[in-house]
């Protein structure tokens, strides 16, 4: 006990300054992330803002049963459902596709102006990468919705399509995001010893076969890992694309938990029902997490934990 409290010390005397970077950051977690968690009891109460949290009565499950039966809630819980898996599976695989693509470029100039072009997109607000989705699919005056059109022979408004509202939404979302998040793949490939490649080339392996076994096997802690954290947030798509891309028509397929939890929470101001509609979400997002890692770590014995 002595010893570890001599070593913590002299680990403090020597790195003093990053434990005071450190104390800032627990801060900002502590108030922003753990302190907000005292509001979650409003999911179990019939939350009134004149009586406060504590004033207000204590009526259990009763949002929670309300949700699941609600007439709405398996056409709520498919469009997450199906969104999810849809956006998961694009999103996850496109940028290890570029980040191995990306390794194969001999030309450095060529390299730079491909990342380049597929990271701007990610800088882009959500606000202009809608409007600019909702401008190009017009059939009246956008490129694509003429383009569209013409393919199918009539004029077609995609934006008012129920089942072209997921596509639209990932292959958008891949647009925005692919380059971004390939980032992180090309770092891990950078990192690879290069005499691996090199031993490969004197056995006389191709481009295609250093690929396949050598950049990937090296890649796949990094796509477990990454995998295992996706699959965290399967539930959690995100309300302000979708809400911006939403409309009367396409209802049937773009109303998710996380645009219901808005409407009914800051436009109906129903706290108490979104408020257990948005604890619902999570615990099913973090059992889904657990899940994954467990399963993910016996198959293949990488995890998060």
């Amino acid at each position: 006990m002595n010893y570890s409290l001599n070593q913590m010390k002299k680990s403090f005397r020597r790195y003093w300054l990053l434990y005071i970077m450190l104390v800032f950051v627990l801060l900002y977690y502590a108030v922003f992330h753990y302190a907000p968690l005292v509001g979650l009891q409003i999911a179990f109460r019939n939350y009134s803002p004149r009586k406060g949290i504590w004033g207000s009565q204590w009526v259990d499950l009763k949002y929670f049963k309300n949700f699941i039966r609600a007439f709405d809630f398996e056409r709520i819980i498919k469009n997450t459902v199906f969104l999810s898996i849809y956006q998961l599976a694009a999103n996850f695989t496109i940028p290890v596709i570029l980040a191995l693509l990306l390794n194969e470029l001999r030309s450095k100039k060529l390299r730079k102006t491909v990342q380049m072009v597929t990271y701007a997109p990610h800088f882009l607000s959500m606000v202009v990468v809608t409007g600019l989705v909702i401008s190009m699919l017009s059939p009246s005056n956008g490129i694509l919705g003429k383009f569209f059109s013409v393919l199918e022979g009539k004029s077609v408004n995609y934006m008012a399509e129920p089942d072209a509202f997921r596509t639209i939404y990932v292959v958008s979302g891949v647009w925005q995001n692919a380059g971004w998040n390939s980032v992180i793949y090309i770092a891990t490939i950078a990192g690879i010893d290069p005499s691996l490649y090199e031993a490969a080339v004197v056995d006389g392996a191709s481009k295609f076969k250093r690929m396949i076994y050598i950049t990937l096997p090296l890649l796949l802690p990094t796509i477990t890992i990454l995998f295992i954290m996706d699959s965290g947030k399967l539930l959690q798509v995100g309300y302000e694309k979708v809400y911006l891309l939403q409309n009367a028509l396409n209802l049937k397929t773009s109303e998710v938990v996380s645009t219901y939890v808005y409407k009914k929470g800051l436009l109906n101001s129903q706290f108490s029902y979104a408020s257990a509609v948005g604890l619902f979400n999570s615990v099913i997002n973090f059992t889904l997490l657990l899940i994954v890692n467990r399963v993910v770590k016996h198959l293949d014995g990488n995890s998060l934990w």
